[in-house]
């Protein structure tokens, strides 16, 4: 009895064992099924953004330089002029009667002059009383011709070809040099002039990154740079950096560069805004989706596809960043695969169902 015993509970415990290994086998998942891809080098081109204000070739103010009445405008605010064009006329009347009065005095002076000389070579008076009249003569003429220069001040031309702006006086208006704006400001658009500014370490980058290429940064080697407009479309014409400001400001910590845009549409204005697309290329890099990352750590990572269809975490060192994928400069083999998704709930040496 007591060997039937014994029998029967070696039974007993191969079922149990057997049921028990039959459980595993249906509960054991199986690897997961995730698309992998394999990584290529190729060139890249990404854009740094930076807000910008425009202003034209020229702006410049026109201010008078005489008192006087504006008397007669000649343009209209906005209205194109071309250089030498008359834009305003002051009031002269006052200016014209101080000239003729100084033109008679220079022929008082002159007449003066003319009944002293013959006096002089009879010896009948001194040399000095022609001298000192020649004297008044000369001061008369230069009265004279400061007047007359003023006259010329009250017609105001266009210094340079251009826009009109705002024409805050009016006809009748009383102007002058000491006024605290000017009548109005020219603005020459057939250029425009795009002012903008980036941190110390991203100047410092662009340098390196062109040095590195045998380019070292200045404004021929600069590249062309993409302007988008504040209606959100980009400017059919490249601009080129022109100016960059090797100064820092202490308080900012940023420098300011400029890019110049030929206008020849005049779709730009002074004073518009916009922002400036500066392009970085990289040759020969890796491009990884960032959802194909995983980060642990402080260290972004991606799962490398073995032999065996297992799976291990490789650190990525990144160069570089767009708004969805990492630009990586080394460290993996031509034709490594990486898993592309559902790397969130993966661990190193687990076994993968890879798809493509």
């Amino acid at each position: 009895m007591k060997t039937a015993h014994i029998a029967l509970t070696l039974v007993t415990a191969l079922i149990f064992s057997s049921c028990g290994e039959k459980a595993q086998q249906r509960t054991a998942p199986p690897p997961p099924t995730l698309k992998v891809s394999n990584l290529k080098k190729q060139d890249i081109t990404i854009y740094k953004v930076y807000a910008t204000s425009m202003e034209g070739k020229q702006n410049v103010e026109i201010w008078p330089k005489v008192s006087g009445f504006v008397q007669k405008i000649y343009v209209e605010e906005g209205q194109k002029v071309k250089k030498g064009q008359l834009l305003f006329k002051l009031e002269t009347q006052t200016l014209t009667q101080d000239a003729n009065a100084a033109k008679a005095a220079v022929n008082v002076a002159q007449v003066e002059v003319d009944k002293l000389v013959p006096l002089v070579e009879k010896d009948i008076i001194s040399n000095v009383q022609l001298e000192t009249a020649k004297a008044r003569l000369a001061q008369a003429k230069s009265t004279y011709q400061s007047i007359s220069a003023n006259i010329g001040y009250s017609n105001i031309n266009s210094p340079v070809d251009g826009f009109i702006g705002a024409i805050p006086y009016k006809e009748g208006a009383l102007v002058s040099n000491a006024m605290t704006q000017p009548l109005t400001v020219v603005s020459d658009i057939s250029s425009v002039r795009a002012y903008f500014s980036m941190n110390e370490k991203e100047l410092l980058d662009m340098k390196q990154r062109m040095a590195s290429n045998g380019n070292p940064l200045t404004t021929d080697t600069a590249p062309e740079v993409e302007l988008v407009m504040i209606n959100g479309e980009i400017y059919p014409q490249k601009g080129k950096i022109a100016m960059v400001n090797n100064i820092i400001n202490g308080t900012t910590g940023s420098v300011t560069l400029r890019a110049d845009f030929n206008n020849p549409d005049q779709l730009l204005s002074s004073g518009s805004t916009g922002q400036i697309r500066v392009p970085s290329t990289y040759q020969n890099v890796w491009v990884i989706p960032q959802f194909a990352t995983v980060d642990l750590q402080g260290n972004k990572m991606v799962y490398i596809l073995h032999d065996g269809d297992t799976v291990s975490t490789k650190p990525l060192k990144i160069v570089a960043q767009t708004d969805t994928d990492f630009i990586v400069s080394e460290g993996f083999d031509e034709g490594t695969t990486i898993v592309a998704e559902g790397v969130s709930k993966l661990r190193d040496g687990q076994t993968i169902n890879p798809v493509k």
